[in-house]
């Protein structure tokens, strides 16, 4: 884990309420993996230390105090190197501080942090992701090295209307995007679970994201399919919660969660990367 400043090079509104921002800092993508993630602190830099050369943690105000989480969204090169994206929706005051950053500011963060998703191998060659929601926010790296590593990816991508839908053009070309809307305004109109098992049969293995009702309800259509919860194990389901984090080092517990066995799990530290039936 590496903790430093990263400049905003980029921060635009993608669709609807999303922005996706990109953030030049080498250090912070180092040794990063899909499905990983990093804290951001939300919040100006102390009176007079605007346009200060050197800069730590302690620099800046403590309101909002806590950070907040954002997968790593995707990677390109840039000037100084390797740059990195977040995707976020708009829903509080930490997310409405960085939807006011300009290219230039600078964000401290940390990361990069837990468990991230494990690619397949040469055995696996079709990829199934499926995202709901902002949760279509960590698969788009993971589609990218799928594509990259000469495997057949359908991405699955779920919203409430057309408003919140990922922009296809964005998608590496490559890849298979089937949309569902609840309201039925683009796509087909459904949930995820809707068009689920239409590829999962094809699919050597499946990586999720998105809320936890749709992991709950993923997990049912997979146990009425199966059988069993012991049939699940032929193909494991990849799921990367989310969830609220203080620290996303393992020290606050505000992102503890319980599995099935009613035991406890951080999510920051186990996780984000869980197997869906340990869960669900």
């Amino acid at each position: 884990m590496k903790t430093g400043f990263a400049r905003v090079t980029e921060n635009t509104r993608l669709y609807g309420d999303t922005y996706i921002m990109w953030l030049d800092s080498p250090e912070l993508i180092q040794g990063a993996t899909p499905g990983q993630f990093l804290m951001l602190r939300c919040a100006d830099l102390l009176p007079g230390l605007d346009g200060a050369a050197e800069l730590t943690g302690a620099s800046i105000a403590d309101d909002p105090l806590l950070g907040r989480a954002m997968s790593y969204h995707r990677i390109r090169e840039g000037e100084n190197g390797r740059e990195f994206s977040i995707l976020y929706d708009v829903v509080g005051r930490g997310t409405a501080w960085l939807a006011r950053r300009d290219p230039g500011d600078r964000v401290y963060a940390w990361g990069p942090l837990g468990r991230g998703y494990s690619l397949p191998g040469q055995s696996g060659q079709n990829m199934l992701l499926v995202g709901g929601g902002i949760g279509i926010a960590p698969l788009l790296w993971l589609a990218d090295e799928g594509v990259a590593r000469g495997k057949s990816v359908v991405l699955i991508d779920g919203a409430r209307d057309a408003k919140g839908v990922f922009p296809a053009e964005l998608v590496p070309a490559e890849a298979e995007v089937v949309v569902t809307t609840q309201d039925g305004s683009v796509g087909r109109q459904g949930l995820v679970t809707d068009v689920f098992l239409d590829y999962y049969g094809w699919a050597d293995q499946v990586f999720a994201c998105g809320p936890n009702p749709m992991f709950a309800a993923l997990s049912e259509v997979l146990t009425r399919h199966e059988g069993s919860q012991r049939a699940r194990r032929r193909k494991p389901v990849q799921a990367l919660l989310e969830s609220a984090m203080g620290c996303g080092t393992g020290i606050c517990y505000g992102c503890a969660i319980f599995d099935r066995r009613g035991n406890p799990r951080l999510v920051c530290k186990e996780g984000p990367r869980f197997e869906l039936r340990e869960i669900w």
